[in-house]
């Protein structure tokens, strides 16, 4: 039995429009292009993995997240990143 697991994406306005003409021009629907074109590129990788070499991120003594935030919600994520709170004073 397949299963389906609904998620949100955020898409550059552009790349939707035209993804949402292809699957009309050709009778699919949106899901089955995203879909299709995430299979593809999966297939691709697997086909040819590319050595990556290790990223050092910089990281600042800080004690976690801040007090409220759940990076599980990227609803209040994306509501608190858009407060016009300089970053200095969330440190």
């Amino acid at each position: 039995m397949l299963c389906r697991m609904r998620t949100t994406i955020r898409l550059d306005d552009s790349l939707l429009r035209e993804a949402k003409a292809f699957a009309a021009r050709r009778g699919y629907t949106l899901t089955s292009v995203i879909e299709d074109g995430l299979r593809a590129q999966l297939l691709r990788a697997e086909a040819s993995p590319e050595r990556h070499d290790a990223v050092q991120l910089p990281t600042w003594g800080g004690g976690g997240l801040r007090p409220g935030v759940d990076l599980d919600d990227s609803a209040a994520t994306r509501e608190l990143l858009d407060e016009e709170t300089p970053l200095d004073r969330l440190r």
